[in-house]
């Protein structure tokens, strides 16, 4: 049967449903009221798990940092705050500041080798087939997955004074004066050899990302740019680098934090020497705790690595903002 309402008449009103309330997510806990719990409960694990194995370290070193911190006081535990003083001792040695400018300078030649070989691998992989760029990318993808200790290793085998390759390879040349030429005991070489390897460790997640950055810039401008007659080199200038930018810059400040803070390959293959040849910041932190049981200076130089590492980036940051801003 059909209801015919008067003109002007109210609407008749919905039937509510029996025990709840009329508007919806205010009844049994289900709106936002009482879901509003559940995103922190579930990302508090992470967080918790994040907080113990970064800032308890960190804030355990500052700790360290500012006591008398030796062996006797880690057996006893006895340590004794002095405040600055470790710090005044560390930042009025000689040593230290050649370790810092020979760090700065081991990040400055990766970091730049790296980034070059990376673009150029990256535009390279850009202009191949497709059988030749799955092959280039998984030599990549191979090479980015081989352990550090693994890689350390073989490039001790290859740079072997008597039974290294690199040796045989050079006499075969001519090369005669490489017979058992012990490359770990000249410091340069070994600055060298280390450089190599970080480079050829890092190249291929830089290379990979900065293709993944490549394919996505549209053809179009690449058709205008020939269509204007524009040089290869204008247009990764003006149109390539612009929009792989941001990327590209990640990328760096990428390679800039894990060539800094570079341990593994050094203490492996050289422990820093011959001398302290090959002795960065992190490397000679080691040195200073374990071979010469100062915990206390030991944790201080890592402090200042953290706080060296913090100042490049917060300049290089101002530096990249500053230019998108003026670029805007």
């Amino acid at each position: 049967m059909t209801v015919v309402r008067e003109a002007g008449a109210p609407p008749a009103s919905r039937p509510r449903p029996a025990g709840g309330s009329a508007r919806p997510g205010r009844g049994g806990g289900r709106g936002p009221a009482g879901s509003g719990v559940w995103p922190y409960l579930l990302i508090a694990p992470a967080v918790l798990g994040m907080l113990y194995l970064l800032a308890y370290p960190l804030v355990r070193t500052v700790l360290i940092s500012l006591q008398d911190f030796q062996l006797r006081q880690l057996i006893q535990g006895d340590a004794r705050f002095v405040g600055l003083r470790n710090y005044q001792t560390l930042l009025t040695d000689a040593q230290f500041w050649q370790v810092v400018r020979r760090t700065f300078l081991f990040m400055a030649v990766n970091v730049t080798l790296i980034m070059l070989l990376a673009t150029l691998v990256a535009l390279v992989i850009e202009r191949l087939g497709r059988v030749g760029r799955i092959a280039v990318l998984s030599a990549l993808v191979l090479t980015w997955a081989m352990p550090v200790i693994a890689a350390t290793t073989v490039f001790q085998w290859l740079f072997h004074s008597e039974f290294g390759i690199v040796n045989r390879a050079l006499q075969q040349l001519g090369f005669t004066s490489f017979d058992r030429y012990p490359w770990f005991a000249h410091g340069t070489a070994a600055f060298t050899i280390l450089v190599v390897l970080i480079v050829w460790q890092s190249v291929p997640f830089a290379a990979i990302t900065l293709y993944s950055a490549l394919v996505t810039v549209p053809t179009e401008l690449y058709e205008s740019a020939h269509i204007d007659g524009a040089s290869a080199r204008r247009i990764f200038r003006a149109i390539t680098f612009p929009m792989i930018r941001p990327i590209f810059m990640l990328v760096f400040s990428l390679e800039v934090i894990w060539t800094f803070k570079a341990f593994v390959q050094i203490w492996v293959m050289t422990n820093g020497g011959p001398g302290d040849a090959t002795t960065i910041l992190p490397v000679y932190a080691v040195q200073t705790a374990l071979s010469s049981q100062r915990y206390d200076l030991g944790s201080a130089a890592s402090m200042v690595t953290v706080l060296m590492l913090a100042g490049v980036l917060v300049f290089y940051f101002r530096q990249m903002f500053r230019q998108e801003g003026e670029a805007l």
